[in-house]
């Protein structure tokens, strides 16, 4: 047999001891451990802190055949401590196990940091740069959501409507609705997208479809705010903040230098070179 290298026996061992010592408290089938790609299993026992983090990704994994790449991405951008956690009325608009189900497919904060967006951004910007990069937006939502279009008209009357975003979630079987807000949340927000909601399920909903569900993104949102916005709302509604960059850890940003000391540093090294700055 091969792959018995020093440094291979090392890593069989943690992975050994970790699961070892995991044992009474995180029961993992050996099933699902390997089931997974070996190289997949030390990335998740070297980078989660703990046996549940750790149980969580691999199940993802053998659920949704993340390649390495996307496991290293959905652990570094900290999906475990995310999902679940958007503030929602589903509870009380969805019948039980779609609400559960809508409740774990949503999360809070999204984190969009691969988009390149100035800092007064508008909402027509985010909804470009969300766009343009599709594929990075679609796996930040989460399997199971399928892009329909952008500024999806609506006529209610004698008006014209139009919706940031519209998805369909495959596992869910509904429509999801997505309104976008670059500033923070106000209650007039979940009042619009409960309109948006009513006018897809009474337009696009078809036999077989779920309730519609709307998703509202925005910059920053109060807690107490959005429970008492939604606690009349009769359409099922999650609010979450969306991140352009990842907040760093806060004993490490202590340790990094300012961009004052950056720029101080190259013009010394700049000088010793015998360069003008």
């Amino acid at each position: 047999m091969k792959g018995f290298s020093r440094r291979n026996l090392e890593l069989i061992r943690q992975w050994y001891l970790f699961w070892s010592e995991a044992a009474p408290i995180a029961k993992q089938p050996v099933s699902q451990l390997v089931q997974i790609p070996w190289g997949h299993n030390i990335v998740i026992i070297a980078k989660c802190k703990n046996p549940q983090e750790a149980s969580y990704y691999i199940q993802n994994t053998v659920l949704h055949g993340w390649s390495r790449n996307v496991l290293i991405h959905q652990i570094e951008n900290g999906l475990w401590q995310r999902e679940g956690k958007v503030i929602s009325n589903f509870t009380l608009t969805l019948p039980a196990p779609q609400s559960d189900l809508a409740e774990q497919t949503l999360k809070d904060p999204y984190v969009f940091d691969f988009l390149t967006l100035t800092k007064e951004h508008t909402e027509r910007d985010l909804e470009r740069g969300l766009v343009e990069h599709l594929t990075q937006f679609l796996l930040e939502l989460g399997a199971g959501f399928a892009y329909i279009g952008r500024q999806v008209p609506l006529q209610v009357g004698e008006h014209d409507f139009f919706i940031d975003l519209l998805f369909y979630h495959t596992r869910l079987h509904c429509y999801v609705v997505v309104e976008l807000k670059t500033a923070e949340f106000e209650p007039e927000h979940a009042g619009k997208l409960n309109f948006y909601i009513k006018a897809i399920d009474e337009q696009r909903r078809r036999e077989g479809d779920q309730h519609t569900i709307g998703l509202l993104l925005c910059k920053s949102r109060d807690k107490l705010v959005a429970e008492y916005a939604l606690s009349d709302i009769r359409k099922p509604i999650g609010i979450s903040e969306y991140q352009l960059t990842k907040s760093l850890p806060a004993d490490l940003k202590s340790s990094l230098p300012s961009i004052i000391e950056i720029e101080a540093e190259l013009g010394m090294e700049m000088n010793n070179l015998g360069c003008e700055k």
